[in-house]
């Protein structure tokens, strides 16, 4: 089996914490993931859109593009309003050959609102968690028809961010949108990740390797505390520094196949945590597992020729 390793800039640039953000160029964060061996590297605000310019800076980098995150806003608008925001991006990522567009839904979620307490989560009735997944699957497949598959992020603080969330959302939604595993995040709702990648895995088709802190996670009042408040704290960081098996992880993806992306995103201080030392820690560890489950870890970054 085969996988690639990338990392997410979320370690470099905090798109919401702006005192969570290095100074490094794009260029800079492309080469320190490359240099601790990411061959890939999700989009983040510093990237370009223009494809003539951005495909220089990945071949220069040795890296591909490896997905990015799409701000759906499916739960309470229409199609066509999501379909006229993705397209640019979707041409995009065609252009520069990436897997997948990650779709994180901002409707109505309290992820980026820091006076806003983890308590106070959207949460979506049966009816509604019908019609949404409906709905999302029909987008997915629109995407897909347009050359570029959807990978559907659950997350903290968002409408589908706990366990029985996930499981509802899968159970109306159909293959038509594809699910990113994100360990992390199903951790901190208190989730059992090695059950959701046994339910689910038929539809996993990109993973996000994010450990968490348990420390920090469990010590959260969050009839107080908001999800921004939960990162600044240090609530995720790499594997290999964190609580969560990645062995066990990893190994139980590959009992069932799973070939592609474990992307490393954990955001975190970059002064109390050096990006570059975190993605040395997280790709050790990382390889260290794969090896041990079996994969073959691709290291061609930018395709040659």
């Amino acid at each position: 089996m085969k996988a690639k390793l990338g990392m997410s800039p979320i370690a470099w640039w905090n798109d919401d914490l702006v005192e969570l953000s290095d100074d490094v160029s794009l260029e800079e964060c492309l080469r320190q993931s490359r240099s601790a061996g990411f061959t890939g590297m999700e989009k983040g605000r510093r990237f370009p859109d223009d494809p003539e310019i951005m495909l220089p800076i990945l071949k220069a980098a040795d890296v591909t593009l490896c997905g990015g995150w799409f701000s759906g806003t499916l739960v309470d608008e229409d199609l066509s309003a999501n379909k006229d925001r993705i397209a640019p991006m979707i041409k995009l990522f065609k252009a520069v050959n990436a897997p997948c567009i990650v779709y994180g839904e901002v409707g109505r979620s309290i992820q980026g609102k820091r006076e806003i307490p983890l308590a106070q989560k959207p949460k979506l009735s049966d009816d509604e968690m019908k019609v949404y997944a409906r709905k999302v699957t029909e987008f997915g497949e629109w995407c897909a028809e347009q050359g570029m598959p959807l990978s559907y992020h659950h997350h903290m603080a968002a409408v589908v961010e706990t366990e029985a969330e996930l499981d509802a959302f899968m159970q109306h939604s159909g293959e038509g949108i594809p699910l990113l595993l994100d360990a992390g995040h199903l951790a901190f709702a208190g989730g059992g990740v090695l059950r959701a990648i046994d339910n689910h895995h038929a539809r996993i088709n990109h993973v996000h390797v994010k450990d968490i802190r348990r420390a920090v996670v469990d010590g959260l009042d969050r009839t107080r505390q908001s999800f921004l408040d939960a990162v600044a704290l240090g609530a995720f960081t790499v594997p290999g520094d964190g609580s969560l098996d990645f062995g066990a992880i990893v190994q139980r993806l590959a009992d069932h196949g799973y070939e592609g992306w474990f992307v490393v995103e954990a955001e975190q201080d970059p002064k109390a945590n050096p990006p570059l030392r975190m993605a040395q820690v997280g790709h050790a560890e990382l390889m260290r597992v794969m090896n041990a489950a079996g994969y073959t870890v691709e290291t061609e970054g930018f395709p040659k020729g």
